[in-house]
């Protein structure tokens, strides 16, 4: 059983939760004992996020599901495993959480956005699953409870056999994610953005993605071990790339969540082999982008297409 959002855990770490507090300063908060990137987020949204995984740390069923809306979505985009009805996500962790070891835990990293939608990223340690797994989810809120949870995460940190073994078949595979029973309601600032981005990296446009970026800015893909630096890098990485990433050419966006300063975007792409991924997008004051990280299922590619990627940093 995997529903990585829903049922990873953490070692080393106690139930022991402790309430949310500020560690010194608004870019940093603790949560479950660990620092916590929260620069991008607003408070109500710590709080929410603090109080769901004390929960779920806490296996307490109650607590977890009272985070959620009647009317909700909860979907591993990885494994294809998907939950449309509150009671049957809470049959899910009522069947689990009671078997889940005390020292475990799944915690937030980061956090960007607000009340209304944010992303998280969160670490699941190998604790129940034998693999580190490192998701990307993308929340949206209705006064304070969560109506569309969807995961994001590389299926090779659970190795191909595994993935393979878990992964639901593409003609199986969820075609409804639930964006449009949420609607669009990230903030103005960042869906401009995001609608430029989408629109140029799915144009295969390089020069055109390249010029919403600070000219500092730092991107990541996780997926693919990609790291760059400053746009000049970047704009030469994307002309070569592009036409082969999965949110490059032929690329659409499915779903925006943030706040005007930070959130980001579901791409889809049915053409690729690896059709779907999710991206966070940090903004400074004038509306360009100081940080890109995106994430999608690598295990969908070949290691030969990993590494075409990989050679396109490599600047001629």
């Amino acid at each position: 059983m995997s529903a990585v959002g829903l049922t990873g855990l953490a070692a080393g770490t106690t139930r022991a939760a402790g309430p949310y507090r500020s560690s010194g300063g608004r870019d940093t908060a603790v949560i479950l004992g660990r620092e916590v990137d929260v620069s991008l987020a607003s408070p109500e949204v710590v709080r929410l996020f603090t109080s769901f995984f004390e929960a779920k740390t806490a296996a307490d069923v109650d607590a977890t599901m009272a985070h959620f809306a009647r009317d909700m979505t909860y979907i591993d985009a990885t494994l294809g495993w998907s939950w449309y009805r509150w009671q049957d996500l809470h049959d899910l962790f009522a069947g689990l959480m009671p078997t889940w070891p005390k020292t475990a835990a799944s915690y937030p990293t980061r956090i960007i956005g607000d009340a209304t939608s944010a992303l998280v990223h969160f670490t699941d340690t190998p604790e129940l699953f034998g693999h580190e797994i490192r998701p990307l989810g993308a929340v949206d809120f209705r006064r304070g409870r969560i109506v569309r949870w969807i995961d994001y995460w590389d299926g090779r940190a659970f190795t191909l056999a595994g993935i393979r073994e878990q992964r639901t078949p593409a003609d199986r595979f969820p075609a409804d994610f639930g964006e449009s029973a949420v609607g669009e309601r990230a903030a103005p600032q960042l869906r401009s953005v995001v609608k430029w981005l989408g629109a140029a990296f799915g144009a295969g446009d390089a020069s055109g993605a390249a010029a919403l970026f600070h000219p500092d800015a730092v991107f990541d893909d996780l997926a693919a071990h990609v790291h760059i630096e400053g746009r000049t890098s970047l704009a030469d990485f994307l002309r070569r790339a592009l036409p082969v990433l999965p949110y490059g050419a032929g690329s659409r966006v499915r779903h925006a969540v943030g706040g005007a300063r930070g959130g980001g975007y579901e791409w889809t792409n049915p053409g690729a082999p690896a059709p779907r991924g999710n991206t966070a997008l940090a903004l400074d004051r004038s509306g360009l982008i100081t940080r890109l990280t995106t994430v999608w299922d690598s295990s969908l590619w070949t290691d030969g297409r990993i590494g075409r990627v990989q050679g396109a940093t490599i600047l001629q």
